[in-house]
């Protein structure tokens, strides 16, 4: 590549949603000819986009972009911090240029204002055509709409990111199919809410007959978990609510079509503290869920969040969540302590609960979980699981069940015993002989 072709460093911060955010814009980017590269000190700019969820992710946003500004002093700031311009320009006033987050067309127009489009030759390939992706070759994320529309006390995301806004039901396919014959192994399904994808479409157009590959298809999420599915690769989906209609997708799970995996956010069990939360469902409906959803598809795992210490959050209210975790018996749960977040409806709720009683909370939550999770993985002793490779070395190999997504879930230690010819990305059957609370051993 020649030396005028222009240098971009590029940081990306935050959830999976920004991450494939990243991505568009860096294909943006290889498109126009830029070079992309993991340093500050010889980019003719560096692009940060940002996080701002909670407080501990703004800070860590607003240290990357200082950081950024000491090393280079050429910064663009994206992403969803890059909604609230006033409290980025009082810590870092040098900053050139801020979008909010999905602002692709504004980041390059910003890009092109300080480092004009290079000149390159547009027959040679700068790009592959899945696009530049930020996660290993075998697995992707996959976008399937923009936004929310649920108010949570708790969250700013429809503030920063608008209310929802989903995906062409074709234009998903066709990028799934891409990074499916690119190589990719497991796609998984990501937006801030996607059980409610196609929901802020009319009837009529949500009704609508589309066609794909010369198949006709309706735009609804069924629909879309279908269809990929037929392109034979692992489907795991992230953030889904509760609402009814996900009762179709569990026997699409049992015959096999997409991962038996559901990650729900939950955040509580308290009838009270769901209404302070604004969020939807009732407590006992769920579980019944559960209990049916299992009897339709044994093998699911259930992967949920919770919040602890939420404003107003009693000794009783977090008995209920306890009560809830024994009788759910949840594989994969995540928990947080409530921050407060600027903008957020519940920062200014009264009874804020003290943060030595949601750190006690916490590690009470955790307690119970930890001996629930490593009694469903007990369970798994013996079992023959199919295993997605992520990493090999002098060890052995490490990889995920159908029970496990990247990063935030457990892992499997796998000794070769067999001596089989095993390359990362491949699927292979391994079985169990121990497991903790997190993670199993077994051999191939």
């Amino acid at each position: 590549m020649s030396s005028k072709t222009p240098n971009i460093g590029f940081v990306s911060l935050g959830c999976p949603k920004n991450l494939v955010d990243s991505e568009r814009i860096l294909t943006e980017l290889r498109t126009d000819g830029y070079n992309i590269i993991p340093t500050y000190e010889n980019a003719d700019l560096v692009i940060v986009n940002t996080c701002g969820f909670i407080d501990s992710a703004v800070q860590e946003s607003l240290e990357a972009i200082g950081e950024a500004l000491e090393a280079n002093g050429r910064v663009l700031v994206t992403g969803c911090l890059g909604a609230k311009e006033d409290k980025i320009r009082e810590v870092h006033p040098k900053v050139l240029e801020i979008t909010g987050p999905h602002s692709y067309e504004a980041v390059m127009e910003n890009v092109h204002k300080y480092v004009p489009k290079p000149e390159y030759n547009p027959y040679v390939s700068l790009v592959p055509s899945q696009g530049v992706k930020l996660t290993p070759k075998h697995y992707a994320y996959l976008k399937i709409s923009e936004g929310c529309d649920h108010k949570c006390t708790f969250c700013i995301i429809p503030s920063m990111r608008g209310d929802l806004d989903s995906r062409p039901i074709t234009q998903i396919l066709d990028e799934a199919k891409r990074l499916v014959d690119s190589g990719v192994k497991e796609l998984l399904v990501v937006s801030q809410d996607t059980s409610a994808y196609s929901l802020d479409q009319s009837k009529e157009n949500q009704n609508k007959t589309v066609f794909w590959n010369g198949m006709p298809i309706k735009n609804n999420l069924i629909t879309l978990c279908q269809m990929l599915a037929s392109l034979k690769v692992w489907v795991r989906l992230h953030y889904v609510y509760p609402y009814p209609h996900v009762d179709e997708l569990i026997p699409l799970m049992a015959a096999g079509k997409i991962l038996p995996y559901l990650d729900i956010p939950l955040q509580h069990a308290s009838p009270k503290i769901l209404k302070l939360m604004k969020r939807p469902g009732s407590v006992e409906r769920i579980l019944e869920r559960i209990k049916k959803w299992r009897e339709v598809c044994p093998e699911l795992t259930l992967r949920s969040t919770f919040i602890v210490g939420f404003p107003g959050e009693t000794e009783e209210d977090f008995q209920l969540l306890l009560d809830f975790l024994t009788e759910a018996q949840l594989d994969r749960v995540g928990c947080f302590k409530f921050s407060p977040v600027d903008g957020a409806t519940a920062t200014d709720m009264p009874n804020q609960v003290p943060e030595e009683i949601k750190e006690q909370r916490f590690q009470r939550f955790m307690e119970l979980q930890q001996q629930i999770s490593a009694q469903r993985l007990q369970q798994k002793i013996g079992k023959t699981l199919a295993v997605i490779v992520d990493e090999i070395n002098e060890d052995g190999i490490i990889g995920r069940s159908m029970a496990d997504a990247p990063e935030i879930d457990g892992v499997v230690y796998v000794d070769n015993v067999s001596q089989s010819a095993v390359q990362i990305g491949d699927i292979i059957s391994v079985t169990i002989s121990h497991a903790d609370e997190y993670d199993l051993w077994g051999t191939c």
